[in-house]
């Protein structure tokens, strides 16, 4: 907006004059495909979750179309069913919201934690107990907890885009949060080698 506010035209590649819907319209799509890049990066669980999340959001889906998009995901239903993320049954499939998660969830103890699991175990914590609570949750993650912004981040575009407010506002949350999170997880943990990654690299 600085731009268009700053000059009487802006011009595209064309030289066409861009109006400020076009140039939204190309800021998105260029955003879409950084992001989409970044999901390469994640777990095959979280990469499901969020095809998943983009159609569906949290609404039920067929079991089939799920079971296809698992496939090519390189994961199953039934692995997803037992790490937690969704449920299963009588031929729907669902992801299960941030509030329907264990609030005993101890990452230590979790041999198959996704990066889909730790955003919504940190968004429910910082629902029901703030930035502490969510920072101890960070504290135990360690540097598991560094794809937990850049996939909170993807899923608030999603919502926005799709006019979930509730849940691009939960996303959102989490996103503008992280740096005080990041410093109560630091003072927590006092300072040991598995959040080493995590914090030395809070600010790049």
């Amino acid at each position: 907006m600085a731009v268009f506010t700053r000059y009487a035209k802006v011009l595209g590649a064309e030289g066409d004059a861009v109006s400020v819907r076009e140039a939204i319209s190309l800021i998105n799509a260029t955003l879409d495909e950084a992001l989409a890049d970044q999901e390469g990066d994640f777990d095959a669980d979280t990469r499901f979750a969020v095809a998943w999340f983009e159609q569906y959001g949290f609404a039920d889906g067929e079991f089939g179309v799920a079971d296809v998009l698992a496939r090519a995901k390189n994961t199953a239903v039934a692995g997803l069913s037992n790490a937690g993320i969704l449920e299963a049954k009588r031929g729907k499939v669902r992801l299960l919201e941030p509030e329907e998660l264990p609030t005993d969830w101890n990452p230590a103890t979790d041999l198959s934690i996704s990066a889909w699991e730790t955003v919504h175990q940190l968004v429910g914590a910082l629902g029901a107990a703030g930035e502490s609570g969510a920072a101890d949750l960070v504290a135990a993650l360690g540097a598991k907890a560094e794809p937990a912004r850049e996939l909170a981040y993807r899923l608030y575009v999603i919502a926005e885009r799709k006019k979930r407010a509730a849940e691009a506002m939960a996303y959102n949350g989490l996103v503008q949060s992280w740096p005080e999170i990041v410093r109560l997880a630091r003072e927590k943990s006092q300072g040991g080698p598995a959040q080493g990654a995590l914090f030395s690299g809070e600010d790049r």
